[in-house]
């Protein structure tokens, strides 16, 4: 699921992706023209307070989030790894209990390319606009970093949930593809 841009591939490739004004409503480029669904004073006056960086986040309550959503379980050190490695980060911490509730990160070349990955929401804070709150703040970051080759994986069931925010289904035709050794040759 691509955002808009030029896909960047390991080889030369003519491919080219629609005009974003084709196929997505413009998202806003500026931190001075924030147009988010919910603002972050509102988020912040139900007690959820946004995280930018790594810090405080615990990695066992992420964790319950990501299988209580159905992804597996991780090794604790392997997703500081990952975080170390993330160009965009933000999650939501719900300061009532002081844990995270809401997460989304995007990795990239930091330049070109990003893929947004690992968007969860706790089950119990689902339906309110959290999800959404993570998304948009996510993309607005790698826009004004100039990141224009936004994609990110979704399952078919929620793809919905996507749409309205500017992503799309195989623009084109183009389809993704994903590395599998079950799959290989020998």
């Amino acid at each position: 699921m691509l955002l808009h841009g030029t896909l960047s591939l390991p080889f030369r490739s003519p491919l080219r992706l629609p005009s974003p004004t084709t196929h997505l409503r413009r998202l806003p480029s500026t931190a001075a023209h924030h147009n988010f669904a919910i603002s972050d004073k509102e988020l912040e006056s139900r007690g959820f307070l946004l995280r930018r960086t790594p810090e405080h986040l615990n990695l066992d309550h992420l964790n319950s989030i990501f299988v209580a959503v159905g992804f597996p379980k991780r090794d604790s050190d392997k997703i500081r790894v990952a975080l170390d490695h993330t160009d965009a980060l933000l999650w939501v911490e719900y300061e009532t209990t002081k844990r995270p509730v809401a997460f989304a990160r995007a990795t990239g070349d930091g330049v070109f390319n990003a893929i947004i990955w690992d968007v969860v929401v706790d089950p119990n804070f689902q339906g309110i606009g959290l999800g959404k709150a993570v998304i948009e703040r996510v993309v607005e970051e790698l826009l004004e970093k100039g990141i224009t080759n936004i994609a990110l994986y979704s399952e078919p069931r929620v793809l919905g949930f996507y749409r309205p925010l500017g992503f799309v289904s195989d623009p084109d035709g183009i389809r993704g593809m994903v590395y599998s050794r079950k799959n290989k040759r020998s």
